[in-house]
């Protein structure tokens, strides 16, 4: 049976498209003459007009109370005014987020509020002084003000242009009636002047303006997305923030999934072998007593009682694969994956393009994360047939599932890829699914490699 995926595929962008995605809304006009009238287009343009005033007052607060505290800080004051003014700042900087979210649909975590060690007040003033995040407010004040200028300047005048230009044929009829000329003046001097007045020059007036309003909501995006940028950059956590707090969660899933998983072992330790062991040994006991007076009987129960230990050590042996099999160990992930795709119960291919092993805690996981698909395979995808391709690319290593199954697979809250997912995400690992209703069904895992 021939792969599904080849070398040739492997560079290709993982898909995140899923049976859980919303389809694409596919509309009658192209997005160049929607654009105009999109509320995107709006709620972006009223952001920088509102930008303008809200960033005169921060500048205004932000150059006052920083130049003054600079100014006091030969003395005593100038230390809690600077702090004072940090802190207005950051004020300011939950507005300025709240905006954000609200017109430009951005969402950004609020950083980590100022506390002091010992809650007094100079202790507050310390750590506001302290944080980085503060000076970034201020930045951002300093740095807001010029641009809210451009933006809301290049945005209203090409946006009150276009729509005059185009609607000019409505209102031409106020030139001769209440200013004595016969339209929009293009040029004059001594001799002669030039109105805008024919209906060509009307009409072409009037596509004019047209094209400035196809154009202009781009224009208008592509100033949003540098207040984008900056709000995200200079408003939200810095990155070392987010990445203890990120780490933080995945330390949490990770003691839960080892707890989880010390709760199967217990459970298989005393619901498996350890119950057979117990009865074995009470077995071998009535053999003992046997012995003497009916060595038959004792014989069929030593007897019946070996083929018990074979089964005990099965157990165990399968308790031991679960936890890390002796095979991966040995030999890789090539033989160690080829294992399980035996015991699925759809003829399954394995592809592994290897050229060195990454670490242990890696090849453990890439493991458990294949077989764990593939049992999803043999119990809910209804396929005939299934594939495994691993690869690496650069410092990642990629895992891919594939099956002809009924698909409809996603990552749901409650559903075995969601709890997957976690795990991977805690080793910064990614899992994406493809699964549109009716197959195929495509799940790539991506892992770091740390070989």
């Amino acid at each position: 049976m021939a792969t599904a995926y080849g070398p040739d595929t492997r560079d290709h962008q993982r898909s995140g498209a899923g049976s859980g995605d919303n389809p694409p809304v596919k509309h009658f006009f192209p997005a160049v003459l929607r654009a105009p009238l999109e509320a995107r287009t709006w709620r972006e343009f009223g952001y920088l007009l509102l930008s303008l005033p809200i960033s005169v007052v921060l500048f205004s607060f932000a150059i006052t109370l920083t130049s003054l505290g600079a100014g006091l800080l030969i003395t005593f004051l100038g230390i809690p005014v600077l702090a004072l003014g940090l802190a207005m700042c950051r004020g300011f900087g939950v507005m300025e987020r709240a905006r954000a979210r609200g017109l430009l649909k951005l969402q950004v975590a609020e950083p980590a509020p100022v506390r002091g060690r010992t809650g007094g007040l100079m202790s507050w003033v310390g750590a506001v002084l302290k944080s980085g995040v503060s000076w970034r407010h201020l930045l951002y004040a300093l740095l807001h003000f010029p641009w809210a200028v451009f933006a809301f300047t290049v945005s209203l005048t090409f946006w009150a242009y276009g729509w005059a230009a185009f609607s000019y044929p409505l209102w031409q009829w106020v030139f001769p009636a209440y200013v004595g000329v016969d339209g929009i003046q293009l040029y004059g001097d001594a001799t002669h002047s030039i109105y805008l007045d024919s209906p060509f020059e009307l009409a072409a007036t009037s596509a004019f303006g047209l094209a400035l309003i196809l154009l202009t909501p781009w224009i208008i995006r592509g100033l949003a997305s540098v207040d984008r940028v900056m709000v995200y950059g200079l408003l939200g956590p810095s990155r070392l923030a987010s990445r203890v707090v990120e780490l933080e969660s995945d330390r949490g899933v990770v003691v839960d999934t080892a707890a989880a998983d010390l709760r199967r072992i217990e459970r298989d330790l005393h619901d498996g072998a350890q119950a057979r062991l117990v009865a074995l040994a009470m077995d071998l006991g009535l053999a003992k007593e046997k012995l003497t007076h009916d060595p038959e009987a004792a014989a069929r129960m030593v007897d019946e009682a070996h083929g018990e230990v074979k089964v005990a050590l099965q157990e165990l042996r399968d308790l031991a694969r679960g936890i890390h099999p002796a095979v991966l160990t040995d030999r890789g992930l090539d033989a160690a994956l080829s294992a399980i795709a035996s015991r699925c119960t759809v003829p399954v291919t394995v592809e592994v393009d290897l050229a060195s092993r990454p670490a242990q805690a890696i090849e453990g996981i890439a493991y458990f994360t294949v077989s764990e698909l593939l049992q999803n395979v043999s119990k809910h995808a209804r396929a005939t047939r299934a594939t495994v391709d691993v690869w690496r690319t650069a410092d990642r290593l990629l895992l891919q599932v594939t099956d002809n199954g009924r698909g409809g697979a996603n990552l749901s809250a409650g559903s075995g890829l969601a709890g997957l997912a976690e795990r991977l995400d805690a080793v910064d690992g990614v899992l994406v699914v493809d699964s549109p209703v009716g197959g195929p069904t495509r799940i790539t895992a991506e892992l770091p490699w740390r070989g």
